[in-house]
């Protein structure tokens, strides 16, 4: 049917495959290699959200002392503010036991979320990817992060937030799809959510 309408040839991956909506659509959050792997990913998720929304959100045990200070901060973030680092070690180097479970990886890369520990504690991480875009704030990256964010209030989670951005896309076509709507849904932080940025 496609063919007929569009005359492109297309198979059913690029049409509706995990990547595609992993990588291009946004709508699934993560890809998997078999279904033993994602049920390690559905577990390994559901260990950071609470069993409702009533509930806090659960608590693990950890040897990670709270006062530990990672030597490799000083020299992960360049001095050069044009030149790009990537934002996951900064934040591996913050969280407990430098573990990091990334949600949407593959969509809107010039922001990063996901789950984490502090002190044992659940958190979700907001933070600007400078490897990617520089971290500028297009519509998707705006999404994807307002979306997680709803995710995070829903369930009691607090956010910590990592911004080192230039501001929103300059792109004449960006601005009239309402990037600045996008944008401003994304920057807007709930009444109830306590953050802690960097940079």
């Amino acid at each position: 049917m496609i063919k007929t309408v569009t005359h492109e040839e297309v198979d059913k991956d690029d049409l509706g495959g995990a990547q595609a909506h992993n990588a291009r659509s946004g709508v699934a959050h993560f890809a998997a290699e078999d279904e033993p792997g994602a049920i390690r990913f559905l577990r390994e998720l559901l260990s950071y959200l609470p069993s409702n929304n009533l509930d806090s959100p659960p608590v693990v045990p950890t040897e990670d002392p709270p006062d530990r200070r990672d030597e490799s901060l000083k020299s992960i973030v360049p001095e050069n503010p044009n030149k790009p680092y990537d934002i996951k070690e900064v934040i591996r180097a913050v969280v407990d036991d430098r573990h990091f479970l990334e949600v949407h990886e593959h969509f809107a890369r010039n922001i990063v979320v996901g789950f984490a520990r502090l002190a044992g504690r659940s958190v979700g991480v907001v933070a600007n990817q400078p490897a990617v875009l520089a971290g500028v704030l297009d519509i998707d990256a705006s999404r994807k992060a307002a979306r997680f964010v709803r995710t995070c209030d829903a369930f009691n989670i607090p956010l910590v937030t990592f911004v080192d951005v230039p501001g929103f896309l300059p792109e004449r076509r960006r601005s009239g799809a309402g990037i600045i709507t996008h944008g401003a849904s994304c920057s807007t932080p709930s009444p109830r959510r306590r953050c802690r940025s960097s940079r």
